[in-house]
């Protein structure tokens, strides 16, 4: 990677003018995921040479503070960063990123004790250590109250028995943000949750690959906790605190996710423009038929509407405010407007579309993850409803 890319330290990005700083991490992820993108979708994982350089850019800790190493940036220029690597066209990569940088690590930042912090956050910036967030489970995902993993206090330890799966980075974690049940004197989800971190190496711990339909380089894993023995000074605040937690940590992954998306709904029109403008149909160009222009037309609108809906829930964070309604707009719409465009890119390509290896095809499966992580569309329209009528 050229020298000129290099020298900029996490401190440079935040004081880059907007258009700058975009182009330059746009070829800096260039020639960073060059010809080695699909190795890595093939491999299932990010390798950890790729961690270390964005983590010496100064890319990884975009979102954080200057005091842990990060770019000390507002919240508008992280979602210019998510935008950029959702503009790459990897989905998995962009979600292995976005997980490490704003999701497991946030709640560190946010919530966590200054030794802790010491411990995981600072060389989480640098890549040296690479975080997953652990809270879905075989038989709960958005309903957290239905969440069964637990952690006895036994003694000075917490006693970690269950088992999390779709563990984005789980592969390759060197830690894990875990949602438990601490308490087991009342049912309730608001009194009996905790975040706990814990090392990916202790004994007790199996990871297995998960194969998904897309995402194939986020190390998506299943993971299973054994009577794993963690400190209990490696939990994240006060004990039963983790469920008012994820409650704002879950709005802010609903604004990375929407910002994400919105890249890959920029990176798809931009490559269907192309092709509708220089396939030829009849001695016609594609972009000279009613039906499709029509339909880029829509696209093309909706993802206008995406961007305000994004930068709106942004100024709702900015303001100190818990924007659930405008980061669940934001989320629903986005997504979904995404796996709209994987879709008509795919169906304009014809055939050449349809191949397994094609642009289309991975476009499509992609897209598909975005609606469902973070909370399905369907979870999102009742957060909606819920935050304008009730």
């Amino acid at each position: 990677m050229p020298n000129d890319h290099g020298q900029h330290a996490a401190r440079d990005w935040a004081g880059l003018p907007e258009e700058e700083f975009r182009l330059t991490v746009r070829a800096v992820l260039a020639e960073l995921l060059d010809d080695h993108v699909e190795r890595w979708e093939r491999d299932g994982s990010v390798p950890r040479e790729v961690w270390t350089r964005l983590g010496s850019l100064g890319l990884l800790g975009m979102g954080l503070a200057a005091d842990w190493g990060g770019a000390g940036a507002d919240l508008s220029r992280s979602v210019a960063w998510l935008t950029e690597l959702g503009r790459t066209g990897y989905g998995g990569f962009r979600t292995a990123i976005a997980v490490h940088g704003y999701m497991a690590t946030r709640y560190l930042s946010e919530c966590a004790e200054r030794e802790l912090q010491d411990k995981y956050l600072r060389p989480s910036v640098t890549g040296a250590k690479i975080a997953a967030l652990a809270i879905s489970e075989p038989y709960a995902g958005s309903n957290l109250a239905a969440l069964t993993t637990q952690a006895v206090l036994e003694g000075d330890a917490y006693v970690i028995s269950g088992v999390k799966k779709a563990v984005v980075n789980g592969t390759i974690a060197d830690y894990f943000v875990l949602a438990c049940r601490t308490s087991t004197a009342s049912s309730s989800a608001r009194t009996g949750m905790s975040l706990l971190v814990v090392d990916a190496a202790l004994p007790g711990i199996s990871v297995s690959p998960q194969p998904t339909l897309g995402w194939r380089s986020a190390g998506i894993a299943t993971v299973r906790f054994d009577r794993v023995a963690v400190p209990a000074s490696q939990l994240i605040g006060r004990p039963g605190g983790g469920f008012f937690q994820l409650v704002y940590g879950l709005q802010y992954e609903r604004l990375v996710a929407a910002a994400a998306a919105l890249g890959g709904v920029e990176f798809c029109l931009e490559l269907l423009a192309h092709r509708l403008r220089t396939w030829r149909v009849q001695d016609r160009r594609l972009a000279d038929f009613q039906a499709v222009r029509h339909r880029y037309a829509v696209l093309a609108t909706e993802a206008a509407a995406a961007r305000e809906l994004v930068a709106r829930a942004s100024r709702g964070f900015d303001s100190s405010q818990l924007p659930v309604a405008e980061c669940s707009m934001a989320k629903a719409f986005t997504t979904e407007l995404a796996s709209r465009a994987a879709d008509a890119f795919l169906q304009l390509h014809g055939s050449d579309g349809y191949d397994e290896d094609s642009v289309g095809a991975r476009l499509l499966r992609d897209s598909r993850a975005a609606t469902i992580a973070a909370g399905p569309t369907e979870v999102m329209y009742d957060l909606i409803a819920g935050a304008l009528l009730d």
